[in-house]
């Protein structure tokens, strides 16, 4: 397995219509796609408070390249998008790192 920890930066003020996004469409896409998450978290105590940090598992990057690519490409996802985004983005950028686990990690 490998892991894929992504960052949304949201815009000032739009963390709470990102996270709804997330809850009502996103999820419900990415379980038609066969995309598993592992987790969602916020910032409780700390910098970034404006950021959504989520886990992806993959078995492999030809795993990741096909369902990404095949969801990034569906139409739902696309209306989503656009009406989530009609008042502006809701991030000014994502950063991403695929990971993989140490031989002591808890995650294999």
């Amino acid at each position: 397995m490998i892991y894929e920890l992504r960052i949304y930066h949201a815009m000032p003020g739009k963390l709470p219509a990102l996270l709804n996004r997330f809850e009502t469409s996103t999820l419900k896409l990415w379980e038609k796609h066969g995309i598993r998450h592992i987790g969602f978290w916020t910032t409780y105590v700390g910098e970034n408070s404006n950021d959504l940090y989520y886990i992806l598992e993959w078995n492999d990057l030809g795993e990741r390249q096909q369902k990404w690519d095949a969801f990034q490409s569906d139409p739902a996802w696309l209306k989503v998008k656009a009406e989530t985004e009609k008042d502006g983005a809701l991030y000014t950028h994502i950063t991403n790192q695929i990971l993989k686990p140490t031989g002591f990690s808890r995650l294999k």
